[in-house]
């Protein structure tokens, strides 16, 4: 422990504990082992909050506008200036209050947070776990636009590296790739032997249009058109004001008439339990994913995966034996994935071992950890750059 410790302020969009949350978690074991004082700015409670403070981070609650599609709308646009006004308030008084050497960022969608460490002058890292290559160019660089405040950035695939890059090519020389930290089981569980009764195929993450869950139960539905016997499980819950896709998927579920084949499972705190219970992850996603931790999961927890061979899944699943792609938004690719893997399920068992050290080389949290600490070391300060303030508004 440092006789005088870093004080590094890092800020998050969400309190949840899905694929970005859990990476962050490991960014702040990371700084709190290497001697910092780390304090966590969140803009809502939720279970994330329990774990920081399990990790040895303080956690302060301070509002922050998160970038959301909705929040351009004509009748959200007052509560989103009322929000950055918040925000700009109560960042201020926290930034003033903690005088941190570094404030590290993580995603693209709370950029208040790198204005603010502009005008304390406090030097910024950003991580990146974005990737919206499909996006309009304007969209793209006005997301990319306050990384030229930082003086790092971290991003989580070489193809969210790329998307930054083709909107502002300058910004290629800051960036740094450290792939995700993906803990797994020490020993996962086998696959069976022998498919008896029906197979089990698992989806897990958001449930929002993007991911594609709809395509996953479209796929089921040829399954058992086709006379394969099978059944689909769903771990995830919506953002709050998707409910409707919730329904959506409640109605479609319905009109397919496979209400004893899907169950919703919501959200839950480990993954790895849901994962040996099924035979086969698939990853449906239609949008833009920049990286895709689900589909590393499956192949730590011993499962195959089928998932969507479209931008940074492709990265994701490069190398392993177990992982099959296919067209994105294709039900019958994904019903067709699924026959070809069971028709090799005897060869499987020698492939998942093949893949199970390549997944842990890749997402080893020893080797993640390393290099955040070596990147915030690296830009941070030795002493605050701004003198103490009494008397905070």
């Amino acid at each position: 422990m440092r006789k005088n410790p870093r004080i590094v302020l890092l800020t998050h969009p969400t309190a949840e504990l899905y694929g970005s949350d859990r990476v962050f978690l490991e960014s702040v074991s990371a700084l709190v082992q290497a001697g910092n004082q780390v304090v966590v700015s969140l803009p809502v409670t939720g279970p994330l909050e329990q774990e920081l403070h399990t990790r040895g981070a303080r956690v302060e609650l301070c509002p922050s506008p998160v970038l959301r599609k909705s929040m351009f709308k004509p009748k959200q646009l007052i509560q989103t200036l009322l929000v950055t006004v918040r925000g700009l308030r109560h960042g201020s008084r926290l930034i003033r209050q903690e005088r941190p050497q570094l404030i590290y960022v993580n995603t693209m969608t709370i950029p208040l947070w790198n204005v603010l460490a502009r005008f304390y002058r406090v030097p910024l890292v950003v991580h990146v776990h974005e990737g919206e290559a499909s996006a309009g160019p304007v969209v793209r660089m006005a997301l990319a636009l306050p990384l030229f405040l930082a003086r790092t950035t971290i991003a989580n695939s070489t193809f969210s590296a790329g998307v930054i890059q083709a909107s502002f090519k300058s910004l290629g020389k800051r960036i740094q790739v450290v792939y995700n930290a993906v803990p797994g089981p020490l020993n996962p569980r086998p696959i069976r032997s022998e498919l008896c009764g029906p197979l089990r195929l698992a989806y897990m993450g958001r449930l929002s249009p993007r991911k594609g869950v709809d395509t996953a139960i479209d796929a089921l539905a040829l399954l058992l058109r086709d006379g394969v016997k099978a059944e689909l499980g769903i771990m995830g819950a919506v953002f709050p004001g998707y409910e409707w896709y919730e329904q959506q998927l409640v109605d479609q579920i319905e009109a397919r008439g496979l209400g004893g084949q899907v169950k919703f499972f919501g959200f839950q705190p480990s993954v790895w339990n849901f994962v040996a219970d099924s035979d086969i992850v698939v990853v449906p996603s239609r949008a833009d994913e920049p990286f895709g931790n689900t589909a590393v999961e499956a192949i730590l927890g011993g499962r195959p995966v089928i998932a969507s061979g479209t931008t940074g899944l492709i990265e994701a699943t490069a190398g392993y034996s177990a992982a099959t792609r296919v067209p994105p938004n294709d039900p019958a690719a994904v019903a067709g994935a699924v026959k070809a893997v069971t028709a090799r399920w005897d060869d499987l068992p020698r492939d998942l071992a093949d893949d199970l050290p390549l997944a842990r080389q890749r997402h080893s949290i020893a080797q993640y950890q390393e290099k955040i600490v070596s990147i915030v070391e690296g830009c941070a300060v030795s002493e605050p750059a701004f003198p103490a303030t009494k008397g905070i508004p």
